[in-house]
């Protein structure tokens, strides 16, 4: 009799500690939704910004506001449930649109001078460092998770409670060779 009682202890603590576990994983996994859904906010405002500061460019160079407009209505949402990949794909497209503002802009000095033309570009600095501050969070968040799984012995349950490791954001070639915005 003692030696079920004794079964029956072990086994609830084995319950309790798997239920522990796999709140810790959720608690984990929802840091890094939240982290992406921030990601995609922030890219959200930055294409606003850049669509204001498109506008700018309208009278300047006709050809260069067309072809970005098509750029701009062609953008993807980011959402909670994007890849990293998805963002690595905003952020070329946004560092491609960004090169041809600033092309026009050399060409123009006066709107390069417009007062309204650079505290937009401003914004578009504020939401530029707001992704990166976003991106961080979102790696953090993926190196606790990944680490979180890969411990023993919560790694013996990570793959049968459906969690599995994660991707980091990693940086985008095209905005290191991205043209100062200032």
């Amino acid at each position: 009799m003692p030696y079920l009682i004794t079964i029956a202890i072990v086994i609830v603590m084995i319950v309790l500690w798997i239920i522990s576990i796999q709140r810790s994983f959720v608690i984990l996994d929802e840091n890094i939704n939240n982290a992406m859904s921030q990601i995609g906010v922030q890219i959200s405002s930055r294409w606003d910004a850049l669509t204001s500061l498109l506008d700018l460019t309208k009278g300047y160079a006709e050809h260069e506001y067309k072809t970005l407009t098509e750029t701009i209505k062609a953008r993807r949402s980011i959402t909670k449930d994007s890849s990293p990949e998805d963002i690595n794909k905003q952020e070329n497209i946004i560092a491609e649109a960004m090169g041809k503002i600033m092309a026009v802009a050399e060409s123009y000095p006066d709107l390069k001078a417009d007062k309204t033309y650079t505290k937009t570009m401003d914004a578009v600095n504020q939401y530029e460092n707001m992704v990166r501050t976003s991106r961080l969070i979102y790696n953090d968040s993926v190196t606790k998770l990944n680490r979180a799984i890969r411990m023993f012995p919560a790694s013996m349950i990570a793959g049968m409670l459906g969690f599995s490791k994660r991707v980091y954001l990693e940086s985008v070639e095209e905005k290191a060779n991205m043209p100062s915005m200032k």
